[in-house]
């Protein structure tokens, strides 16, 4: 992959930001200001000085750096030699603005120590998939350059309590909550972010993700403006009924005492709204 990279100023977060030059999707959107507004604010809404954050899949650093810069302490996983050298470097700008504290490590999070191929997509930097051994890169990624990774399980580098959970791995997301049960029991009231795309999910059906994250205590609905918990069944239905390749739905949840509604009077009013009218 080309390991060019630009600075450029966000005002948000009162630092600069390194983004990969060629990026298609997440350094366009960093460099107009932000990425992922709907989700950013969700796990803006759950951060406060002194708490702890798991960033699984971390790419170039974004929600890390939010957290960094809110006063939390961040473990940050990202794999991918040349994007986890730009997240380390972005990991710093915010530690040293704090009021929190970050680390980055170059592992992709699983259900197991070891080595994996992952297949680096050429222009959305955001889209690299580790590979099940044996298996060849997905039809859409099909020819795209592949590297040795290293798989670590969050358990052994992450001592749990912790306040925040978030994991966009590409398809990976079931074996990174079996490689951090620990942590997970011993984080009763927490809060989650989780990528949920069923064409490129590994380990495990799509329903049995959405089985998982209910017997973990999770209330869960889609991360937009104005999230409502949902049925497995519905998340389910609305995610088959998007184009597979380009995407499945973005998942915001929490368990225990964190609560649901944190956008508001006025986006929880809506929520009811879009709960009565959608799919």
């Amino acid at each position: 992959m080309d390991t060019a990279t630009r600075t450029v100023p966000v005002p948000a977060l009162g630092i600069d930001f390194e983004v990969l030059a060629d990026d298609a999707i997440i350094g366009p959107a960093i460099e107009s200001g932000s990425w992922e507004d709907h989700e950013t604010a969700l796990f803006r809404a759950h951060l406060s000085r002194g708490a702890r954050v798991l960033d699984l899949g971390a790419n170039v650093g974004w929600f890390a750096a939010q957290a960094i810069l809110a006063g939390a302490e961040v473990t940050a996983f990202e794999p991918v030699p040349a994007i986890a050298a730009v997240a380390e470097r972005n990991i710093e700008r915010a530690n040293a603005k704090g009021p929190g504290r970050g680390r980055l490590l170059p592992y992709a999070a699983a259900e197991r120590a070891g080595t994996a191929r992952i297949v680096l997509a050429a222009k959305n930097h955001g889209d690299n998939r580790v590979l099940d051994e044996g298996a060849d890169a997905p039809a859409d990624l099909s020819g795209a350059e592949e590297i040795e990774i290293r798989l670590e399980r969050v358990d052994d580098h992450v001592e749990g309590p912790i306040d925040v959970l978030k994991i966009d791995t590409q398809g990976s997301e079931f074996l990174a909550l079996q490689g951090a049960r620990e942590v997970l029991a011993k984080s009763p009231d927490l809060a989650l972010l989780i990528e949920f795309w069923p064409y490129a999910l590994r380990g495990a059906t799509p329903e049995e993700l959405l089985a998982l994250l209910g017997d973990l205590g999770f209330r869960v609905g889609k991360a937009t403006a104005a999230p409502y918990p949902m049925e497995p069944a519905r998340i389910l239905r609305q995610a088959l009924a998007r184009d597979p390749v380009k995407g499945g739905l973005d998942l915001y949840g929490v368990r225990g005492k964190r609560p649901f509604h944190v956008l508001g009077p006025k986006a929880r009013l809506r929520a009811t709204w879009r709960s009565l009218r959608e799919d």
